[in-house]
Parts: structure tokens; sequence; C-alpha cells
């Protein structure tokens, strides 16, 4: 899955069956770091996997570990009878969004610069305010918009179109982050009534299906060296995702954000490290930007749900 800034903000922690909120930002700030190192690590393996295997064969392997960690996951957390769910259509559709994000951004990885593939993976946050007008019937003020529109000036820095620097793959990132921002709203349509394990137990393994249909049209053979590489991009990938929806039991979205952002970081050492690849300073310019619109953004979703809390406490 694409490493976009905090994935699962709407799934809500204290949901019914969900565990209890236990504030603790230290321990929160601690979750996300890591989670960002794990699935930066990931996405280096999923790189490296890209330059000989098609990326819906990476794809299929990396989501047939995640199954597999999270039946397991289900099955000794109170076992199968869990994975009821009220909204079986929206689990569908949520599985959907996942499994084409994370092919389109394993396709760009074959082309693009780690930095660069996740500096322009932070606009997911911005696709996420332009669907919930339509989807989710929400009302976006003029200062979230204007938010949205510096943040789609800060990917014209980091894509360049029609400049030297750009490249056709840094659109599937932007197809990847916009299936990722569709997952995320239906996540939120399901919060209230969902377990988050067993929504990404859903995620996993209607993704590992589809993909096993469609994977034969694309084999290439494979050696014990990329099953391992494969199965270790599953395995990693889902514990850092686990400890990012931790995360949200200690903090608040808007305290984690900040230190989401340090996936560039990270994205920027492994890459020099595995590839000797570094971004130039408009990969760094136009992330600034995206990250700073994406920042003041979840600022203003923050003042949103403390009114709407006010009023909903006024009423009683």
């Amino acid at each position: 899955m694409p490493n976009a800034p905090l994935p699962e903000p709407p799934v809500i922690p204290s949901q019914p069956g969900g565990p209890l909120r236990i504030d603790n930002s230290a321990r929160g700030i601690a979750l996300v770091l890591l989670a960002s190192i794990f699935m930066c690590s990931g996405d280096i393996a999923s790189k490296y996997l890209a330059t000989s295997l098609p990326a819906l064969q990476i794809t299929w392997m990396r989501y047939g570990t995640f199954a597999a960690i999270m039946l397991a996951t289900v099955c000794f957390t109170g076992g199968f009878h869990r994975m009821k769910t009220r909204r079986p259509g929206l689990q569908v559709v949520r599985a959907l969004g996942v499994t084409v994000s994370s092919i389109l951004f394993v396709a760009a990885l074959r082309d693009l610069p780690m930095a660069d593939a996740t500096a322009t993976s932070f606009v997911s946050p911005l696709f996420v305010t332009a669907l919930s007008i339509p989807i989710l019937g929400e009302v976006v003020g003029w200062r979230r918009w204007l938010a949205t529109i510096v943040g789609l000036v800060g990917v014209l820095v980091v894509v360049r179109p029609g400049g030297d620097g750009f490249h056709g793959a840094s659109l599937f990132v932007l197809g990847s982050s916009f299936f990722w921002a569709l997952s995320l709203i239906t996540t939120r349509m399901m919060s209230r009534t969902e377990i988050p394990v067993v929504t990404l137990a859903y995620s996993a393994t209607i993704g590992f299906v589809l993909l096993s249909l469609a994977v034969p049209f694309s084999w290439q053979a494979l050696d014990l060296k990329a099953v391992l590489v494969g199965a270790f991009v599953g395995g990693i990938s889902t514990i850092g995702h686990i400890f990012l929806i931790q995360a949200f039991r200690y903090a608040d979205a808007s305290l984690l954000a900040p230190f989401a952002y340090s996936q560039l970081l990270w994205a920027s050492i492994f890459g020099y490290l595995v590839f000797a690849a570094m971004p130039d300073i408009w990969t760094y310019v136009g992330a600034a930007i995206i990250a700073g619109s994406g920042l003041y953004t979840a600022h203003r979703e923050r003042l949103r749900a403390r009114r709407v809390a006010t009023g909903s406490q006024a009423r009683r």
C-alpha cells in the first residue's frame, strides 16, 4: 500500500468492540515513526522487485502475506465469527480501492525515485477533501479549498509536467493516491460499526482473491530470493500498518500528522543507500508545500470535529 500520511484516521478506535482510547502522545508519535520506517522498507523492497517482476505479481505476493497475517490475527483474537460485517458492500469497495492503489504505486516505483513517489503520494488527503463532498455530503469551506489548491501546486512542483524532470510514472502515483483516498472515505463511512482489524482482514482477503484471479495473465517465474523478498514486503508493510492504526489509540491525527511526513526522510535515506538516488531540491520544496497544505487541512478537520462534538453535547 502506498505510504500516504495517516492512512487510517477515519477509523475511530473507541468504536463498539474496538480498543479504548488511551492518551499517550509520546507512544503515539513513536508508533507513527516506526510505521513510517517499516512501510518505507516495504516500498524499497517493492522497488527492488519491480526491476524484474510485474507490479501485479509483486502486489499479489504482498497481499498473500498481508492476508495470512490478518486472518491469523482475527483467528487468535476472538475467532472468525468476528468477520461478520454490517457493511459488506463498503468492505468490497474499500478492498478494491486499496488493491488498485497498491498496484499503481508499485508500478510507479519501477521508474520513479522513492522520494519522488513518496512526496507525490502526500496528495491523498487533498483527494479525501474533494471526495468527501459528493460521497459524504460534507461542506468544505474556502480555507480548506485554498489549502487543497496550494497542495496541488506542491504536486506540480514535484511532478513538473512538461519539464525535464517529469516522468509519466508520476501519474500512476496520482492514480494510486486517488484510490487510496476513496478507501479512506469508505473507511470513514464504516468507522462507527466495523472493527479496524476486521476491516483490514476483509481488505487483505478480498484483495488477495482478486489478485490471484488476475496474476496468471502477467506471471513470471519466481526464484527463492524473489519469494522471500515478496514475503518480506508483505510482512513488514502489514506490521507498519498495524503500528499506524495503534498510534491512533494514543494521540489525535492532528498531533501525529507532522511525524507521518517523516516518510519523505526515510524514503530519501533508503533510496540513497539502496539505489544511490538523491532527490533534487524541487522534490523537497514541493513536498514541503504539500505537507503544509495537508497539516492545515488536518487542523481545520480538528476544529470542525470539535465544533460538532460541542454541538452534540449542547443538545443533550
